[in-house]
């Protein structure tokens, strides 16, 4: 055993089982709730905004083909997640994926990085739920103070950090994020049914929209398809159509979460594949479905707006207009339902981490009545509420992004690293035609994070080198593994 030594299909399915000596995870969840968990993380304000604006500056209708890559991009790292998930039941999603193809540094690096991907992700998306909240009170007479939703830092993309004129505190994002952490500690069953219904609202928005949208839709608005004359900033043309894709990327990325909560699936091995599969079809065709009525409701010029559902429902005439407020009330939903399902990841994350001594034990502690990792659910909502009320969002969605592409990435690599060292385990979900699908997953990804700014790969390196400094001071010293093969050596 070392650093690089693995852990075999066989004690990962042995962990599901437990021993009996502790509280264990209540197994409440069916295909049902883990695919609505899929759909809570993936469908965010984005369908309402980035759908926009990326057909107005980059691909104009064909901002259709820019989501269609993307989500075939997505496919072909979702299939190897499923793979995953049939042959190893447990928490812990990409983590423990890497584990049990490259070993505990491997992994622990990994779930390292899976922390700016949940923790920082929730807390971005919190500061974006704030703003939303913060208009929608406007629109009913009611003004929060500028000082109390606005973080006391600004940053301009790069490393410079200043002082933000007026802002104090983002209150409102802090309350989110506290308010989901209280759902999550009291049970997955709660948490799931918070989940089901926000989702339940926002999909029937969006419904509403396409259905509705459709009858109003002018084809003319559609030609031409993909429009000629590019812009500085690589928008129109085919380039257009490809610089789209990364712009569109975040807005899929989130069908991930669903292996984290593996350990809490009735039959994980049938359903987990099946609803990170179907979560991730149901909004790519939702975002692809959206992404056609905006154009052809008002020419793709006009929805360069901060609100260009909104904008389109408009030109559509007065037949439209009361899709209006139900737009405002799914855009904040949908926001909270990403925020409450990534604090729900990021402390199965732990709890895995923890459950093989590469962090304080008290991590992986799971309440006797809740059945949840709660004192990780807690430090979670705590340090998440922490960046959601005085960092700005430009410093933690691009960290957020990157973390995820890394993840895509290795678990990628791992399904290629096990079909060819133990190719006679048991696969529940296969990823088709292998090697290409998951080197295609791995070249989707390695492009989509090149495509980030310089200064998110400097941050996510230096990210990853405290966290080998953590693991070599803490996590190798205290790690079950390396601790069970000096016993044995002696």
């Amino acid at each position: 055993m070392g650093l690089w030594s693995t852990k075999s299909i066989a004690s990962l399915q042995a962990e599901r089982a437990g021993d009996g000596s502790e509280p264990g995870f209540d197994r409440a969840l069916g295909t049902v709730n883990l695919t609505s968990l899929g759909v809570g993380a993936t469908i965010g304000a984005g369908i309402f905004v980035v759908t926009g604006t990326a057909a107005a500056q980059y691909a104009g209708p064909a901002v259709v083909l820019s989501f269609l890559i993307a989500g075939l991009g997505c496919l072909c790292a979702g299939m190897c997640y499923a793979e995953f998930a049939g042959m190893v039941p447990v928490t812990g999603s990409a983590y423990t994926y890497t584990h049990a193809s490259f070993g505990e540094l491997a992994a622990w690096i990994v779930g390292w990085d899976l922390i700016i991907e949940y923790l920082f992700g929730a807390a971005a998306v919190a500061v974006s739920w704030s703003g939303y909240f913060a208009a929608f009170l406007r629109g009913v007479g009611v003004n929060l103070p500028v000082s109390l939703t606005h973080a006391p830092f600004a940053a301009d993309g790069g490393w410079h950090v200043s002082r933000a004129p007026y802002g104090v505190v983002d209150l409102p994002a802090i309350m989110l994020v506290l308010i989901a952490t209280a759902i999550l500690a009291t049970g997955i069953k709660a948490s799931t049914a918070v989940n089901n219904v926000i989702v339940f609202v926002k999909l029937a928005v969006i419904v509403l929209i396409i259905v509705f949208g459709f009858m109003y839709v002018r084809p003319e608005n559609w030609r031409p398809f993909i429009p000629t004359g590019g812009s500085a900033a690589d928008g129109y043309g085919w380039s257009g159509v490809l610089r789209a894709v990364g712009i569109v990327l975040p807005t899929l990325i989130g069908f991930d979460a669903v292996s984290t909560a593996s350990q809490e699936a009735r039959s994980p091995q049938r359903d987990v594949p099946v609803a990170i599969l179907a979560s991730l079809s149901i909004c790519a065709a939702l975002y692809i479905l959206v992404a056609l009525v905006v154009t052809g409701l008002t020419k793709y010029p006009e929805l360069n707006a901060p609100h260009p559902i909104l904008v389109a429902v408009t030109a559509a005439g007065p037949a439209l207009h009361w899709l209006a407020p139900l737009i405002d009330v799914a855009a904040i939903a949908s926001l909270a339902s990403v925020v409450l399902v990534l604090l729900l990841a990021q402390p199965r994350i732990l709890f895995a981490m923890s459950r093989d001594g590469l962090l304080p034990a008290a991590l992986s502690q799971v309440h006797p009545k809740f059945r949840t990792p709660y004192l990780a659910t807690i430090l979670t909502g705590i340090v998440a509420s922490i960046f959601a009320g005085f960092f700005p969002i430009e410093l933690l969605w691009d960290l957020a992004i990157i973390g995820a592409l890394f993840a895509f990435a290795v678990v990628c690599a791992g399904v290629l690293a096990l079909r060819y060292r133990s190719p006679n385990l048991m696969r529940p979900f296969r990823v088709p035609f292998v090697p290409v699908v998951p080197i295609l997953g791995i070249l989707f990804s390695l492009a989509m994070m090149a495509t980030l700014p310089r200064d998110t790969w400097v941050r996510l390196a230096v990210w990853v080198v405290i966290g080998i400094g953590v693991y070599f001071v803490y996590g190798a010293r205290n790690s079950r593994r390396l601790r069970g093969a000096a016993v044995s050596s002696d």
